[in-house]
This record gives structure tokens, sequence and C-alpha cells, in this order.
């Protein structure tokens, strides 16, 4: 079968059902986005099967309920308007906002920045995150050593308009301070209509204070899939691993077929993750059936399991490409650009990777609010896991200030450039 025909018949359903890798928060989503996780859905009615609806043996509430009642008796709270005394005194009509601080604490209390509660506002968000739309700044956010901190600024958005970069460290968003926040928090507060302002006090690698970035929120309409040719190399960009991005890279890729070369560069820098079976798709048109693309280590708490390239091996050893990728490159990215490394189809060019190597599972609690949780862990071929450590090119070109002043793009130069040195 040809190369045509076998990509006209893959239609969408072909393709399989996506899990979601996620997003660590774009902010405006949930890597904030927040992207650059793993992310399983899983429906409440799932949560019957392992008795979800009973209270778990062994663990005493009492502490909880004695709070609770101790709270409805007593709280008052210490500024409430003077229209109004007798309701601000009460807690009246605040019973879902306590069970969901509640949830919420019970996360926080794993310390895994992976690990959150999303209530109905933040649920709704983060769906439409994962639709590739939403208005914010348009970048990526993790917590990394306690410190909330950039992933990754989307291309074209505010973010990148304001000279964000992945790396950068957020103390605080307009007046709060980011110190413990969680990133559905710090999103929620990153977040906002198109047209307003929001401050972030941040602290870059190389400065010697922090310094106030103002960036305009917009519409982000997360670019997902481009292509050019460029010096005689075929160029494909991939900024997101979204539920349209197999079937969008299937067609970036028989522009490549036709285009009249063999080489080919595949843009995963500032790609924050997304879904894993994007990845899985995406990396199968290079590998044959049955080949491990990246595992999902449960730590013993149920089988491991292994997501292997579905065959598609189009390329013969004619093929000669590179990735690039650099510190935005988290979760999805890693594990397309890790595979295709570890099985020597693609060298790396650019700077060390992310490290975004756990899987969460993203389970509706009640028809309107969520738990993500950790997991698992993701190994690669090779046996490593990559958590805070990332993937270290095969070349590595840091680009200098003057270059990023100049939109001069060394790390995309020097591909082309070893592309072309050979034969």
């Amino acid at each position: 079968m040809s190369l045509g025909t076998l990509l006209k018949s893959l239609s969408w359903s072909a393709l399989g059902a996506l899990l979601v890798v996620q997003l660590g928060v774009l902010a405006g989503g949930y890597a904030l986005g927040v992207r650059g996780m793993f992310i399983h859905h899983v429906p409440e009615i799932a949560l019957h099967a392992v008795g979800a609806e009973k209270p778990p043996e062994g663990v005493d509430f009492t502490a909880v309920w004695k709070a609770w009642r101790l709270i409805d008796e007593r709280f008052v709270p210490a500024a409430f308007s003077s229209s109004s005394p007798d309701r601000a005194t009460t807690t009246e009509g605040k019973t879902n906002e306590r069970i969901w601080g509640m949830t919420q604490g019970l996360a926080s209390s794993l310390g895994d920045p992976y690990t959150f509660f999303l209530p109905p506002q933040e649920n709704t968000a983060f769906s439409q995150e994962l639709q590739g739309s939403f208005e914010g700044v348009g970048m990526e956010i993790a917590v990394r050593d306690s410190v909330l901190t950039v992933v990754s600024p989307l291309k074209g958005t505010p973010a990148k308009k304001a000279g964000i970069k992945a790396g950068d460290k957020i103390f605080k968003i307009d007046a709060l301070e980011t110190k413990g926040m969680d990133v559905g928090t710090a999103v929620k507060h990153i977040r906002g209509p198109k047209g307003t302002k929001v401050k972030l006090l941040m602290l870059r690698d190389g400065w010697q204070s922090t310094k106030e970035v103002s960036v305009v929120r917009d519409v982000i309409n997360v670019p997902i899939v481009t292509t050019k040719k460029q010096d005689g190399v075929f160029i494909i960009t991939v900024s997101s691993f979204t539920k349209n991005s197999p079937e969008l890279f299937k067609n970036a890729l028989r522009e490549f077929t036709k285009a009249g070369t063999t080489k080919l560069i595949l843009d995963l820098r500032s790609n924050p993750g997304g879904y894993l079976e994007a990845a899985v798709d995406m990396a199968s048109w290079f590998l044959p059936e049955g080949k491990m693309v990246v595992t999902e280590d449960y730590a013993g708490h149920k089988e491991n399991v292994v997501h292997r390239s579905r065959g598609y091996n189009i390329f013969n050893t004619n093929l000669n490409m590179i990735i690039l990728v650099d510190k935005g490159s988290a979760s999805a990215s890693e594990i397309l650009a890790g595979a295709l490394h570890d099985y020597k189809i693609a060298r790396l060019v650019g700077t060390q990777t992310f490290g975004k190597g756990s899987v969460q599972e993203l389970v509706d609690i009640t028809s309107d609010t969520a738990l993500k949780v950790t997991v698992a862990r993701w190994i690669m071929p090779d046996g490593y896991n990559i958590t805070g450590e990332g993937i270290a090119p095969d070349v590595e070109v840091k680009p200098s200030d003057e270059d990023l002043k100049k939109a001069n793009d060394v790390q995309l130069k020097k591909a082309i450039e070893l592309l072309n040195s050979q034969k």
C-alpha cells in the first residue's frame, strides 16, 4: 500500500480514542495551560467499582466532623459587610465550598504539584483548554521545587510577546503571592477576559532581582500543526497534542512526501504536551508495529500499561530526521521525541527538555467537579524516567539573548545545517 493510500485510509475513528496526557497549566491554561501532563479521563461511575461511595476502613473522621460542627456553631468572619451582619456571620449556603475546600486540602496533603481538585469553574476552564481555545495569556505552568514555574509560553500568544520564557519563576499574580499556591488556583487568577491585564512578578536565571511583567489577556487559539519548506528541508511544527493533532500530523506527513525531500525537522519546542494517545499515534508513523513507545508504571497498584506503535511505519532508511526540543518541551513532547530518539529514528537538537514524567487521571467527583491525581510514572523505551531531568539533546544549541531579540533561530539553522551536510 502506498503512503498516500495508507494516509487516506486511516479515518479519525481508526486513529482510536485519545487519552489525555496532561497539560502542567495553559494560563491561561492548565499547564496554562496547564498542559504538560498525561491525563486519562475516568468517569464518576467508575468509582463505584472501587467502593468510593463507602467510608474507607480504619479511617477516623471524628476530627473532621467536629471541626465542621464547630465552624457551624462559632464561625464569625474577620471582615463582613455592615449592611448584612447576620448573614455574614453564618456558614449558610457554603456547604459546597466547604466540601470542595476539604477535597482540595486532601489533594494538597500529598505534596504533588500535579494532583489537585477542580471545582466547577476551574473544571470548565480545564475542559475548554483541552479543546484548544480559551481566554488567558497562553503559557503552561507547573510547580517545580515548590515554586510556580513557566513550562512554556505558547507561540504567538500574549505571554510569548511579553518576553516570558520557559523556566521563569512566578512569585506574584497581581497582588497575590504564589508561595504554596497550587496550579489550579494559579490558573484561576491568571486567566481572564480578553483585553484585561495581569501583572506577574517574575525571576529568571541571570536576573539580579525580580521584575514585574504585565500581560494583556486575549483569546488563545492554540496553533496545533504548521508546515513549511526551508533550504531543502521540510519542517513540521507541533505546538500541542490535542484531540485532532493526529489527523493534522497525518496531513502534514502527506505534504512532506510530496515536497521532494527526505530531510525532515519536527519542531517540538515550547510544546507542553497534551493527549498521550496523540503522541503514540504520531510515533507510529515511524516505528514498526508493536514497538514500545512508552510504559505507564503504576508502582504495583495495578498492572503496567505498555503503549505500542500501531505500525504505520511508512518511512525507510532514506529518512533523515531531526527533532527540535527545548526547556518548554514537556510530557507528550518528551514521549514522542524520546521514543524516536531511543530507536535512532531522529537526532535531537536544542536544549534539555522539561522533565515531566508522570501520568494523571482526571476523575469526575461530581457532575461538575473533578480530581486530577497522579497515578503512574512513564518509562521510555530505553528504561529511563525523565522526571525532573528531562532529555538531553544530541547537539546542544543555546540561543543567546541577542539571538532571541533579533529572532535569530540558531537552533533551526543548526538542524538544517546538519541535515544538509549529510549526503
